[in-house]
């Protein structure tokens, strides 16, 4: 790393260390939304396996955030949540969700649209880590946004793919 890199890492390094731990926060909270649509929709064989599939994605990235978020003082943890104890919340939040949403494929249409918004936002933070990461010189960083990003917008891309098959079926044929 240049000495540029070097000096602009320590002066920035607590809004850039801030910005990996929001990102990691966000990536883990991705990984258990897709999980929870796996668990609701387990009927839906294509949205079980892809839900789990692509919730893999963000939780390799928590355990990418976490290794370079030890280069800006930061103690991530590299493991994603316990998938045991994400699906205890998120078998709570389906119930909560199925009382206000009586079919089940209203159910999935809800679950598509939050994790289509949900990916968006992780989307942009993974932008602003990687501008960031070019402005510094920080090629490490620059990398792991470069690599996680592209998986992070085929996650929002899976999901609106579904929502546009899923919602006039639901909403017309409902």
């Amino acid at each position: 790393m240049s000495k540029l890199a070097q000096t602009l890492r320590s002066l920035h390094g607590n809004k850039v260390g801030a910005a990996i731990e929001e990102l990691h926060r966000s990536e883990n909270g991705l990984a258990e939304t897709l999980l929870g649509v796996a668990d609701h929709h387990k009927v839906d064989h294509e949205v079980f396996h892809v839900a789990r599939d692509i919730a893999r994605w963000s939780q390799e990235h928590v355990a990418e955030l976490a290794r370079v978020g030890r280069d800006y003082g930061l103690e991530l943890d590299a493991e994603p949540e316990d998938e045991a104890t994400l699906l205890a919340r998120l078998k709570q939040k389906g119930a909560e969700l199925t009382g206000r949403f009586h079919e089940p494929a209203l159910l999935l249409l809800a679950d598509l649209r939050h994790v289509h918004r949900q990916a968006a936002g992780v989307s942009l933070d993974w932008e602003v880590l990687a501008q960031t990461a070019q402005a510094m010189g920080d090629r490490e960083l620059l990398r792991v946004a470069e690599d996680c990003h592209p998986q992070t917008l085929r996650q929002m891309r899976w999901a609106n793919a579904k929502v546009k098959e899923t919602a006039a079926q639901v909403l017309v044929t409902g």
